[in-house]
């Protein structure tokens, strides 16, 4: 039973779609960007005891954000309680994520509708 299932997983993304490989980027992402921030929060935490402790960059961060992650990074500062204090996460994040809804969104409206 395993086997099929396996199957289908792999049938589907085999099908090479453009909109599969993009879903599957932005699961990936966000998924990757969620634990980033949950890790940095573990550091974060553990560098208050050990000064030794080695930190995610903020660029990082935002980097994972602009790739795809911006929902997994708003996740990963809520759950985590995560860079929610720093006003360029706060404004950033919901930034990066409006840009990324907004820009498909006129691209879309511009070649179905105007056009």
């Amino acid at each position: 039973m395993p086997e099929a299932t396996n199957d289908v997983v792999w049938a589907w993304i085999g099908t090479g779609s453009p909109w599969t490989l993009l879903w599957l980027w932005l699961a990936l992402i966000n998924l990757v960007t969620f634990l980033v921030f949950g890790f940095d929060k573990l550091k974060a935490k553990y560098k208050e005891k050990h000064e030794g402790a080695r930190r995610v960059p903020e660029k990082t961060l935002f980097l994972l954000a602009a790739l795809g992650g911006s929902v997994g990074a708003l996740l990963g500062m809520r759950v985590w309680r995560h860079k929610t204090l720093h006003r360029s996460f706060r404004i950033g994040i919901p930034l990066i994520l409006a840009v990324q809804i907004l820009i498909p969104a006129g691209l879309w409206l511009y070649w179905n509708v105007v056009r």
